[in-house]
């Protein structure tokens, strides 16, 4: 029997009906994945499960009783627990604080950091990670801090865990081990439910696949049923006939330039390469390899030690972003959240960020109407999905609120755009899409670096690739000489 059971979930926000009659059931011991595109309602439904959102229709069963889910305490006294997509920690805590941050041990009314420390210890060997509690988490990296929150939620002992993208910020490693960890819960009796635009991790993990379209159920697959074109005809509705649209383009005069460029992270390691006119370049290498770092010194966040940029064969002095703007630079971040977007705005006012300076009016007044347009601009290029351009942008969709970042520059027109991870935690089918705009604007002439942590990506995508490791180039490959293997090779610290 079902250890946990949705019926007929029903969810609206303002002008969005997230959920729709939606049925969901996990047995006892069983790796249940959920996949659909961005706004599918996979993280919704999973905040109803978890106490943190309330269903405006439906019930909850629990071994076949009737539950009423009104918080996050509720849940875990029942024995569920939520790892969410996004990081809930306190970096100013050691990583034992945080594992039970809210439900500390007592003794004698004061906490017991003995049985903190004890308890911490437990869950971090069931998930590998060789730390020791009174760690400060400000000192681990991302990847770290991703485990720290599986720890946590392995510490309530519970019986129904729900994974929303746990693996967005793991190394193939780590992965590795937290997949070893999740089979071993399996075998324990714990029930899980995996979330995950990865289908590679879902074809490897789960029992059983259940599929949500537009707020709706789409379907289920079985075990031996699951395979990848099955799963992309369920969550879009349609056959990606060709994932990644890449054509040969006509590839003209240098657009971007770097000559022995110092970046602050690994001084002893000058950098040196180029990208054209039409040219996509992908940067590969494994986590610490110095990717985001390059990235944010190009846009002129982080100030470059030495050497020169070249924009169009112009010397470039990069004093802040806005030098980088005004010659024809736009960087996609890679945490879109806390770096691309302002997300109690609506639409409308991110995209027209970068252009309030270009496009005032009478030198100091907002140009309304350009910001509308260029708003509606976005809105219909990306295929956004909003119901009108002055949603909030916190309301949308991870996929849809990374079509606003890209669209507010694309109203710049940038000659170079610099994309970190262009498509984490990103849908197939906006990962399609994503695809296809870089390809067009390829073709329009613009040139196109971008960094990736997925192979595929980086192989589907590139034109040319550039490998890292330790903060310098390693190598760089040509479309011909593309492969997994001699990525690998030089991201681990051989040269070509």
């Amino acid at each position: 029997m079902p250890l946990l059971e949705a019926r007929g979930i029903d969810k609206r926000f303002p002008g969005v009906r997230a959920l729709h009659d939606v049925d969901l059931h996990v047995d006892q011991g069983e790796v249940l994945a959920l996949i659909g595109e961005n706004g599918a309602g996979k993280s919704t439904l999973m905040k109803i499960l978890a106490g943190i959102q309330p269903a405006d229709e439906g019930e909850i069963l629990l071994d076949e009783q009737g539950v009423f889910i009104d918080s996050p305490r509720r849940a875990a006294d029942l024995g569920i627990a939520l790892i969410h997509q996004e990081l809930y920690l306190c970096d100013n805590l050691s990583v034992g604080a945080n594992i039970y941050l809210g439900r500390e041990p007592r003794k004698r009314g004061l906490i017991d950091r003995a049985a903190i420390d004890a308890g911490a210890r437990r869950a971090l060997a069931q998930i590998g990670l060789d730390i020791t509690p009174d760690t400060l988490l400000s000192q681990l990296p991302i990847g770290y801090q991703q485990m720290i929150e599986i720890a946590k939620a392995l510490s309530t002992q519970a019986r129904v865990l729900i994974m929303d993208e746990p693996t967005s910020s793991l190394t193939s490693e780590e992965a590795a081990a937290l997949f070893a960890v999740i089979r071993e819960l399996r075998a324990q009796g714990v029930s899980i439910i995996y979330i995950s635009h990865r289908l590679g991790e879902v074809d490897q993990l789960a029992d059983r696949v259940s599929v949500l379209r537009d707020g709706e159920n789409a379907g289920e697959l079985e075990r031996a049923e699951i395979d990848r074109d099955r799963m992309v005809s369920l969550m879009v509705g349609r056959d990606i006939s060709q994932y990644y649209a890449r054509t040969a383009h006509q590839q003209s005069t240098v657009a971007l330039q770097a000559q022995d460029l110092v970046v602050p992270t690994w001084p002893r390691h000058p950098l040196n390469f180029s990208v054209r006119r039409g040219e996509i370049v992908g940067i590969a290498g494994l986590v610490g390899a110095g990717r985001s770092e390059l990235l944010q010194v190009l846009f002129g966040i982080v100030p470059a030690l030495s050497g020169q940029i070249e924009v169009a064969q112009t010397p470039l002095a990069l004093r802040s972003p806005l030098d980088a703007i005004r010659a024809g630079l736009a960087l996609v971040p890679e945490d879109r959240k806390a770096q691309g977007l302002i997300l109690e705005m609506s639409v409308r006012h991110n995209v027209g960020l970068p252009g309030l300076y270009y496009h005032r009016r009478h030198g100091a007044f907002i140009d309304f109407a350009r910001e509308a347009k260029d708003a509606q601009a976005a809105i219909e290029q990306l295929s956004i999905r909003t119901p009108h351009a002055d949603q909030t942008t916190q309301h949308l969709s991870g996929g849809n609120q990374q079509k606003v970042v890209l669209g507010k520059w694309l109203a710049l027109k940038p000659r170079v755009l610099l994309l970190d991870e262009p498509t984490r935690g990103v849908d197939v089918g906006a990962k399609e899409e994503i695809y296809h705009l870089m390809e067009g604007l390829a073709e329009s002439g613009v040139a196109i670096l971008f960094a990736s942590s997925e192979m595929e990506e980086v192989l589907g995508m590139s034109d040319r690739a550039l490998v890292m490791h330790e903060g310098r180039i390693t190598g760089q490959l040509e479309r011909a000489d593309l492969s997994e293997e001699a990525i690998m090779h030089l991201a681990t610290g051989r040269t070509a």
